[in-house]
């Protein structure tokens, strides 16, 4: 039977299994294809754990590099993503033994001094600059408090919350127990839950104000209707 050659606009359809087939023989768009599928994944589960965006794109570039030229290597006992994901973040974690020979992964981050931002790509552009301004300003304020939450607790909800996997993906990707994961989630939605109260408290007593040009207004609309 002749294979019949699919379309670049037919590669959304492919599974991951068929893609790694086509990159393996160095189809470009399968490379791209699967490439853009995860590109988010791995740099959100990079960042996660070396908290700086170009190291996390040097990551996520290595990755690529050593999953494609060692796709040989991927015997399917887990799914690509997987395998995919656990590349990047044994890559991250090198990097940042590196920087601190000791670090435990149970216990990275745990001493952290500085937060910087997780970037999160932005949802849909608004044609309203104030909703715009609003949203990036709740966004930089959530991005930051998940960069303070310590290592594995941020990596989990990262991977949990942010990008979605299942407790079993998580589980198999950090190599912990499910209840572990479970565990480890709940204390992190826990302190950052009590981190942005702490934070927002104070502006959420300020939310639906009733004063200036809009109290003016109403004030003027009672006056005209009840004397005059």
């Amino acid at each position: 039977m002749v294979n019949v050659p699919v379309r670049r606009t037919d590669l959304s359809r492919l599974s991951d299994d068929e893609l790694i087939d086509r990159a393996r023989a160095r189809d470009e768009a399968a490379v791209r294809a699967l490439t853009q599928k995860y590109n988010r994944r791995l740099f959100r589960v990079a960042r996660s754990i070396l908290r700086n965006d170009s190291e996390a794109e040097d990551v996520v570039q290595e990755t690529y590099v050593r999953a494609f030229t060692g796709l040989d290597r991927f015997r399917g006992e887990a799914n690509f993503a997987t395998w995919l994901t656990r590349i990047a973040m044994n890559e991250a974690l090198g990097r940042l033994r590196r920087r601190r020979p000791t670090v435990q992964w149970e216990t990275y981050g745990a001493e952290r001094t500085q937060a910087e931002i997780l970037y999160f790509p932005t949802s849909a552009a608004s044609n309203d600059p104030e909703r715009t301004m609003a949203q990036s300003e709740i966004r930089a304020v959530l991005e930051r408090t998940i960069d303070e939450l310590p290592g594995s607790f941020r990596a989990v909800f990262v991977a949990r919350v942010v990008e979605g996997m299942t407790t079993e993906e998580t589980a198999i990707l950090f190599g912990l127990k499910e209840e572990t994961v479970k565990t480890k989630l709940h204390r992190a939605r826990a302190l950052l839950k009590n981190s942005l109260e702490k934070q927002l408290g104070p502006a959420l007593t300020e939310t639906f104000p009733f004063d200036g040009r809009r109290c003016e207004r109403m004030t003027e609309m009672v006056v005209r209707r009840l004397c005059t």
